[in-house]
């Protein structure tokens, strides 16, 4: 059983720990200039909606939202949520992660290619990542035991798992980008007028890409294990 390969276990212990080192940089990046107030003395509430209007995304709700960095732009009600930390906070963080949702919102108005793509592909990651496990064990017990039909199913579950990983990298090109209209508007806006709070955004929001890039990169580690196992089978 795959719980058992030796070589899936590597590849899920490998992808944890660049996870868990992502978080961990997020986590502490965030409460370092959490500590460092801006000089305009905005909210995280009060930059994000200066940052969306300069990208013309007017119509955006703004809400408070439960949950310690749960902050995200849903593009389905045109609404930004963001954590209290973030919404309320006068930090350097806070300001960050609220024009990073922001520059999200900017995205959706602009009609960026994609976002829209990433929104397409959500469904398909999460019909995937609940259902590839199934196929994939149950097909490589019967392809060890000769059944032609174990093939199939395998592939099955690599497809399933495939448009996962498929959604994770193209995720990337839409968390940078939002990142780079949030610093660019928080430097021509004033927002952040010191080279230690323009700093401090680029850290925060470099962590927070690395928990993108981990993810991808786990993603694409795993998917490379289970095309070896199917082939492998093949032989």
């Amino acid at each position: 059983m795959i719980v058992y390969d030796p070589l899936y276990l590597t590849a899920t212990l490998v992808g944890l720990v660049i996870s868990l080192w992502a978080q961990w940089r997020v986590k502490s990046n965030f409460a370092r200039f959490s500590k460092v107030g801006v000089r305009s003395g905005m909210t995280g509430a009060e930059a994000a909606a200066a940052v969306a209007r300069a990208g013309n995304a007017h119509d955006i709700r703004i809400e408070r939202h439960q949950g310690f960095l749960s902050d995200h732009y849903d593009p389905r009600a045109k609404t930004l949520r963001l954590s209290p930390e973030v919404y309320d906070g006068r930090s350097v963080a806070s300001i960050a992660v609220a024009a990073h949702e922001a520059g999200h919102a900017i995205q959706d108005v602009v009609h960026y290619p994609a976002l829209g793509f990433r929104s397409a592909l959500v469904p398909v990651a999460n019909i995937g990542n609940q259902l590839w496990v199934l196929p994939f064990i149950l097909g490589g017990a019967l392809a060890a035991s000769g059944n032609l039909l174990g093939q199939t199913l395998m592939a099955v579950g690599v497809l399933l798992f495939a448009g996962v990983v498929l959604f994770q990298v193209v995720t990337l090109p839409v968390e940078f980008d939002a990142s780079r209209r949030a610093k660019a508007v928080l430097a021509q806006a004033g927002i952040v007028q010191t080279r230690e709070e323009a700093e401090g955004v680029e850290k925060v929001l470099g962590a927070a890409a690395m928990t993108y890039v981990a993810a991808a990169a786990a993603g694409v580690l795993t998917l490379l294990v289970l095309i070896l196992r199917m082939q492998g089978r093949r032989d």
